[in-house]
């Protein structure tokens, strides 16, 4: 592992895609792909990546979703199943696009969402395993509660100016076509558990125990509802990102699983 990170630009479907590759440069390797959540991009991972590629020996991809970092503007407003199209039509063709034969998923938020869409729905085989951080897999009170209290913060705050760091000329788009959808009527309706009968490979499922942003029927949801082998973790006292407030529980347990898998 030699620490090198590159950031650079993939061509999916006429789009432009900010992509980071970190880590060792294997060709033969299996990839760790990192789908952030619904205000992220690459530099909001703040190095989780980095650390995960250096504790498990494997090369990593960290990309930014159309309308987030430094990819192309999206249009908006998204659509509801929006995930659905992302996990099924979107990252198939980000991975031919980045040369990737084996892929272990790493999903936050809506990332881990659509990781699930796409490990259940495309069955994609060189997706070898799963790792969701606080995914959703159906709306909850909590987090359309959570998610007012982030469109009230938007316009009252600071909080549009320090996403702008992130996201530049995108920050709009960024915002509003995640807020906007997850507080739309026919969002409340949104469901993902028919794609986890589909998901026959290992999958890790993570959570903080304060997550502001969805209970444990999430996890617990995922946990039953997969075909594959499965480890249900709950970070004590972590919120909607465990992997920012208590990153060294939150690695512990990506490098346990990845290290019992056979890639």
């Amino acid at each position: 592992m030699d620490g090198h990170e590159t950031t650079q630009f993939l061509d999916v479907d006429g789009t432009r895609l900010e992509v980071q590759w970190v880590g060792r440069t294997d060709a033969d390797a299996p990839v760790l792909v990192f789908l952030h959540e619904g205000l992220g991009c690459v530099e909001m991972w703040k190095g989780f990546p980095a650390k995960v590629a250096d504790r498990t020996g494997l090369p990593a991809l960290v990309f930014s979703r159309r309308g987030y970092g430094r990819s192309d503007p999206c249009d908006l407003p998204r659509p509801v199943d929006f995930m659905h199209h992302e996990g099924l039509h979107v990252m198939p063709r980000l991975l031919d696009a980045a040369g990737i034969g084996r892929a272990v998923l790493v999903g936050h938020s809506d990332g881990g969402s659509i990781a699930l869409v796409h490990a259940g729905g495309a069955r994609d085989p060189r997706v070898r395993a799963v790792v969701t951080i606080a995914a959703h897999v159906f709306n909850e009170e909590v987090c359309v509660a959570s998610i007012r209290a982030a469109r009230e913060a938007y316009a009252t705050t600071d909080l549009r100016a320090r996403l702008a760091r992130y996201h530049g000329d995108n920050v709009d788009c960024a915002f509003r076509g995640w807020n906007d959808v997850w507080l739309h009527p026919d969002f409340w309706h949104w469901n993902l558990e028919e794609f986890l009968p589909g998901i026959t490979v290992p999958a890790l499922v993570i959570q903080g125990s304060a997550d502001e942003y969805g209970t444990e029927r999430q996890v617990d949801t995922i946990v039953h509802g997969v075909a594959g082998p499965v480890v249900k973790c709950m970070v004590a006292g972590a919120g909607h990102s465990p992997h920012l407030v208590k990153p060294d529980a939150t690695l512990d347990a990506i490098a346990r699983f990845v290290a019992e898998l056979k890639l």
